[in-house]
């Protein structure tokens, strides 16, 4: 079946050129959008036990979460392409506003079902605007220049990983909790005015034909979230081989062949199967899945390593992960310098996934005497993999997607790298959860003043303090066993990504940000003198 040309564009046309003055502005309202995204689950988290306190329905808290979650993974994608067919400047400010009002209905929430429900409307948002930023620095910025600007997008993570917790500590002890919620507003309003008038040179949809792909999209959102149920409710809420998981499986497979025939047939699909072809995408966009795989879910038990076994509190946790950040940041502002005076990046994914597996295969080998400063230096490690690979793996998706396709090919890679977390999480933590309830079993002979099952995972640093020398001694060895089971699985995955980045051909670099992906293996068409 033949495809009408794209609503938003007969042809591939480069948008205005942006001076270094304009694209430094624009970055201005997008690091505001990002760390509005990142901040929001990080500042929530430390308030969750006072929000259950006041509002009730401890049973519905995980709801809080994955509420938030699901919306924002089935969302990605759609934002995407949507803002391919109407314009990014509608779509990232429309993402923004939904963003802000979710927020601020969060913050008025009377009980437990409408902070749930006001939470995937936020999430929803928040779906919109880390694929919109994304999406927005590929049409302002060259291939070629954009690795120069990538480390202010990663000033953006140690600031959320750090301050997040910080902020939200503060808030919960000294303010109300409605304020992890509201304290999103003066930035999001920021965000929202400088966005309104420094994209108003992006490209817009002018031809008035705007074909949106409702089945595709109905389908893809019922996937994603069956997917994200069994990820998260799997080993957890129901056993693995239940009746409720057995189903939603049965019916994440019927949905997702459904929606590859539907985008097959499509005329405006809402994740383009076309952009697959190319070699290159497939296999940064699977390179994504196994970097949010390895390394979000192994890093997500690193504070439950620091508290139980090293003895941090919560906040000193988030501070200890500095080394980490710092070092993704350094490398992938040198990452950025190399590419954006050699142009060539190939060497970098393979650097990053080798440096990722020896990370977590020396995260895989601490124990109860490992010290805080062996645990940093193996955090630098990890943390350079991170820089090498974070922006790089995007840079290789969106220099192999044509630039009608530019947002949807953006946020299948960032789709990609969400469900690779998602599943890292839930995978690695059953391993984890397992290997520690049975060592703790086994060392306690299932007695003591800790039970195994629900006992074991309602554990806090707190509680573990008042009991008995052995008792401590034997949940920390248990503590130490499971991150050992969960980073080797996760060093597993991370070879994977090398055999992946292995593969990446070197495709150059587009000089313009408007012009055409070239070819797998083909030279880059020759850019106009400037």
């Amino acid at each position: 079946m033949t495809q009408t040309a794209p609503a938003s564009a007969d042809v591939d046309t480069a948008p205005p050129r942006f001076s270094h003055r304009d694209i430094m502005m624009t970055m201005s309202g997008l690091v505001i959008a990002m760390l509005l995204a990142m901040l929001d689950n990080m500042i929530v988290a430390p308030a969750l036990p006072t929000i259950v306190g006041d509002l009730g329905g401890l049973g519905h808290l995980a709801w809080v979460t994955t509420g938030y979650i699901l919306a924002s993974t089935a969302a990605t994608p759609i934002w995407g392409k949507l803002g391919d067919l109407l314009g990014r400047r509608i779509t990232f400010i429309s993402s923004i506003v939904i963003f802000l009002v979710g927020s601020a209905l969060c913050g008025i929430s009377q009980n437990m079902g409408e902070l749930i429900g006001f939470r995937a409307l936020q999430g929803l948002g928040a779906g919109g605007l880390m694929v919109g930023v994304m999406a927005v620095v590929a049409d302002i910025i060259p291939p070629r220049d954009r690795s120069k600007y990538q480390g202010v997008m990663m000033a953006v993570m140690p600031v959320a990983m750090i301050g997040g917790p910080l902020a939200g500590g503060f808030i919960t002890d000294h303010l109300n909790w409605r304020w992890a919620f509201y304290v999103n507003l003066p930035l999001g309003v920021i965000a929202l005015l400088v966005c309104w008038f420094v994209l108003a040179k992006l490209p817009r949809n002018t031809s008035g034909r705007v074909r949106i792909d409702w089945t595709g999209a109905a389908l893809l959102t019922v996937w994603i979230t069956t997917l994200v149920l069994i990820t998260s409710w799997g080993g957890t809420e129901y056993d693995w081989g239940s009746t409720m998981i057995i189903g939603l499986a049965v019916v994440t497979v019927l949905a997702f062949a459904a929606f590859v025939l539907v985008e097959r047939r499509a005329a405006e699909p809402v994740m383009p199967l076309s952009v697959f072809a190319n070699r290159n995408f497939s296999l940064a966009g699977a390179l994504s899945f196994v970097v949010g795989f390895a390394m979000f879910g192994g890093v997500t038990f690193l504070p439950q390593f620091q508290q139980f076994v090293q003895g941090s509190s919560a906040t000193n946790s988030g501070l200890l992960l500095m080394p980490m950040m710092m070092a993704a940041m350094v490398f992938s502002l040198g990452g950025g310098a190399l590419i954006g005076r050699t142009g060539r990046y190939r060497a970098l994914p393979i650097v990053g996934s080798v440096l990722m597996t020896v990370g977590l295969f020396l995260f895989a080998t601490m124990g109860p005497d490992t010290s805080r400063t062996l645990t940093s230096l193996y955090m630098v490690v990890l943390g350079a993999g991170m820089g090498c690979l974070m922006q790089t793996t995007m840079l290789i998706a969106q220099n192999s997607a044509p630039l009608r396709d530019m947002g949807a090919a953006t946020g299948a890679a960032t789709f990609l790298r969400n469900m690779g977390g998602s599943l890292g999480v839930s995978v690695l933590g059953a391993l984890y959860t397992h290997k520690l309830t049975d060592s703790f079993t086994s060392a306690t002979g299932g007695g003591g003043a800790v039970k195994s099952g629900s006992g074991v995972g309602q554990m806090t640093p707190e509680a573990l303090r008042a009991l008995p020398e052995g008792i401590r001694h034997a949940f920390a060895k248990a503590v130490s066993d499971g991150i050992d089971v969960a980073f080797t699985w996760a060093a597993c995955a991370a070879v994977i990504g090398v055999v992946l980045a292995l593969l990446i051909r070197h495709v150059p670099l587009r000089g313009t940000a408007g012009a055409n992906a070239a070819p797998d293996g083909a030279p880059a068409a020759p850019q106009p003198a400037e």
